[in-house]
């Protein structure tokens, strides 16, 4: 089952845990809060976006983020 493992404060934070987890073969979406509707105002209330994984990857995803 998927969900929400990690809240990414930026897109650099972003584009190093895609890059880290592509080297891994770790499964998973990057969604970014920015709407244009909205000009990002999401993003200033609950981050840059959200990383999304099965759990089975969890604690693996949690410890490469450490590594950032």
């Amino acid at each position: 089952m998927t969900k929400r493992i990690l809240t990414l404060e930026n897109e650099f934070e972003a584009q190093r845990i895609r890059e880290i987890l592509d080297k891994e073969g770790i499964p998973h979406i990057i969604r970014s809060y920015h709407g244009s509707a909205f000009d990002g105002l999401y993003q200033e209330t609950r981050g840059w976006g959200t990383l999304i994984a099965d759990e089975e990857y969890e604690e693996r995803i949690l410890e490469l983020y450490k590594t950032l």
